[in-house]
């Protein structure tokens, strides 16, 4: 079997890794396609990746409409002599596209209920939709679910071991208290209007005031912060999180991927999705923040509290068994379904 794997987001190469080392073992091709986005190179080229660059799709929603097509015939000429059966990528337009076009087959993963514009670009092109069984979208016939969150495509314990070796190149102890705080741009079409943390220096300040803080940032930051930045290896992030007292900050993903390494995250966005609120409702692993209104000091109360409490981190470790028991390995589910296509159109 022949694959294009399209990526268009860093947290793309995360989610697909696995799925493309199993199907290289089992003797499928891999082609993968990416967009020029944020450190999606640098993590594709640290997994020793080959790929085609195909561009960026820009900030702004009337240049990303206008560079639709043109990614779309970028996407052709990477992929037409490839001849692939298959193409697979989280909510892929111009796979979805191209693979009509080629009259082969495309599974789109989708997480993100806002993404209402881009559910509308590839969900008639696309023969398969896989998401989360907590989505709150039902999208029909081609709608697969599985229990769990995007998150365990690559954090799932059969694909993640954490390496405690990333603690001695930042400065850190396991018994250390220090905190992730993740930044996000806002600058994808489904974030139109959203907004996230209010002050970030003065969060940032707090946070020091109790342990160590290793920022994240899409954004550029105010001088400032930046002596907080975490400059260590982009793809060692998660042996770093699971060990981290707490994860606070606005990215939906990154407080997804706390929760499922059994680390609280505080997650301060206007941004909605249904994975973060079933990680909060099913497992108290997440507290959500997503009223813009929202008084500053409420937020610092509740940051404060999971901090002193001595129980916080074992509660959270709990949870993460009783998470993981309720999940599969969502790799698998994509290597099944992927086959199940193709079969499929061998046979038809």
């Amino acid at each position: 079997m022949k694959i294009v794997v399209d990526i268009n987001h860093p947290a793309h190469v995360h989610y697909f890794k696995n799925f493309i080392w199993e199907m290289e073992k089992k003797g499928h091709e891999i082609l993968i396609t990416v967009s020029d986005k944020d450190i999606a190179r640098q993590l594709l080229d640290l997994y020793g990746f080959k790929y085609v660059l195909l561009g960026s799709y820009g900030k702004g929603i009337v240049k990303k409409a206008i560079n639709v097509p043109i990614l779309d015939f970028r996407m052709w000429k990477a992929v037409h002599k490839f001849n692939p059966d298959l193409f697979v990528g989280f909510s892929t337009i111009r796979g979805s596209h191209i693979s009509f076009l080629m009259r082969k087959k495309t599974i789109a993963l989708d997480d993100t209920e806002p993404a209402t514009l881009q559910r509308m670009l590839y969900h008639p092109f696309a023969n398969a939709i896989l998401t989360p069984a907590c989505f709150q979208k039902d999208l029909g016939s081609k709608q697969v679910r599985y229990d769990g969150y995007a998150d365990l495509f690559y954090l799932h314990p059969n694909r993640f071991i954490p390496n405690p070796d990333i603690l001695k190149e930042v400065g850190i102890s396991e018994k250390d208290t220090f905190f992730i705080v993740r930044f996000v741009s806002f600058d994808a079409n489904h974030d139109i209007g959203q907004s996230g943390i209010h002050d970030k220096v003065k969060l940032v300040k707090l946070l020091s005031e109790y342990g160590r803080v290793l920022i994240t940032s899409e954004a550029s930051l105010p001088n400032e912060l930046e002596k907080y930045r975490y400059r260590a290896p982009v793809n060692k992030m998660h042996d770093l999180m699971y060990y981290a007292t707490l994860v606070i900050g606005e990215s939906p993903t990154m407080a997804s991927e706390a929760a499922c390494m059994g680390v609280h995250a505080v997650l301060i966005t206007t941004f909605k999705v249904g994975y973060n609120k079933d990680e909060e409702d099913k497992y108290n692993l997440v507290t959500n923040f997503s009223n813009p209104n929202t008084d500053d000091e409420e937020i610092i109360d509740k940051i404060i509290s999971l901090i002193v409490d001595p129980a916080t981190k074992g509660d959270s470790r709990k949870m993460r068994l009783k998470l993981l028991s309720d999940s599969c390995d969502p790799t698998t589910v994509l290597i099944d379904l992927a086959e199940k296509l193709t079969d499929e159109k061998r046979s038809n």
